[in-house]
């Protein structure tokens, strides 16, 4: 008599008008873009962009060590978080790899300010109301031109995932 095994029994193949279902675990993928690249420590400069402890931050200072009898030469960098202000600090060696957030900088036309948000129209046409007004000054102004009529545009700068006005401007007729 022959073995019945689990590999002799074969799913039947799905044929012309099965209905096939297909769970919906897409929704949670996104693009597969990374959020930051890799940059060679000596290749960073005063002004660029790099994450500090975990944060995208902006250079505002940078020195280089020379090397020591066995070592690398270090880079001391000393950043603003693009987003806080908060100030950080990180040595690498020099030949070593850092992470460098993809930061983007867009222009929008301000349609409306309610409450803490701000109602922003792209070049495209296509509108946004999920942006927060800043706090402090640049909210401020931005309230106070919208009530006098002024037409204004604002830079919106993004970051891994975070978003935020950091500047402001007439619009250009």
């Amino acid at each position: 008599m022959p073995r019945k095994t689990r590999a002799s029994k074969k799913p039947a193949a799905a044929e012309v008008g099965d209905v096939i279902n297909i769970s919906d675990d897409f929704d949670l993928g996104d693009s597969g873009a990374s959020k930051t690249f890799p940059l060679q420590c000596s290749s960073l400069r005063k002004g660029g962009h790099v994450m500090l402890k975990g944060q995208p931050c902006k250079i505002v200072e940078m020195s280089t060590s020379q090397p020591g009898k066995h070592g690398h030469a270090k880079v001391h960098i000393v950043g603003m978080d693009i987003f806080s202000g908060k100030k950080y600090e990180d040595i690498c060696p020099s030949s070593h790899s850092m992470s460098v957030p993809h930061v983007k900088r867009e222009d929008y036309q301000v349609i409306g300010v309610w409450d803490e948000y701000v109602n922003l129209l792209d070049n495209k046409g296509v509108s946004r109301s999920d942006v927060r007004l800043p706090e402090g000054e640049l909210g401020k102004e931005i309230c106070t031109r919208f009530e006098a009529d002024e037409e204004i545009v604002v830079t919106l700068m993004t970051a891994m995932d975070q978003e935020m006005i950091c500047g402001l401007k007439k619009l250009p007729k």
